[in-house]
């Protein structure tokens, strides 16, 4: 297996040998955003990366996304990672969105995990189970 499966090939897994919380993986983001930060003080861009700035760029990024799969049909679309010029294209895009998503979070000082918890436990509660007993909405009401 490989780190991003969890597994070490030892019986255990990231979140077995970190706690809950999955430290490694905390750990490993974390250490990616200061590569990103000093990456981009090496270079002086530190003043173009700007909330602003970096809410385009990741909108452009992930408009870059999109555009590999604008005119696939929905089972062409889930075959792309078949075709490995096509996948390392989806490759190289989703780690541009990230990129540019864990710098916005570093100039904010937003956790992106503590986030998404939180947004995962929103959704969980606006949005039971079918035959719960809490109201079931859609997300425009």
């Amino acid at each position: 297996m490989n780190e991003t499966s969890g597994g070490t090939g030892d019986g255990t897994n990231d979140a077995t040998r970190a706690g809950a919380g999955g430290g490694r993986r905390d750990e490993r983001l974390g250490q990616l955003q200061r590569r990103l930060a000093e990456f981009a003080a090496a270079r002086g861009w530190e003043p173009y990366h700007t909330p602003k700035n970096l809410a385009v760029a990741l909108s452009v990024e992930a408009s870059e996304l999109v555009e590999i799969f604008q005119w696939l049909t929905p089972e062409q679309s889930a075959r792309v990672m078949e075709r490995p010029e096509t996948a390392h294209r989806v490759a190289d895009e989703v780690a541009d969105v990230l990129a540019y998503l864990l710098q916005f979070c570093e100039v904010l000082g937003v956790d992106v995990l503590d986030a998404l918890a939180a947004k995962i436990e929103r959704n969980e509660l606006r949005f039971p189970v079918p035959g719960s007993s809490a109201p079931n909405r859609h997300s425009s009401e």
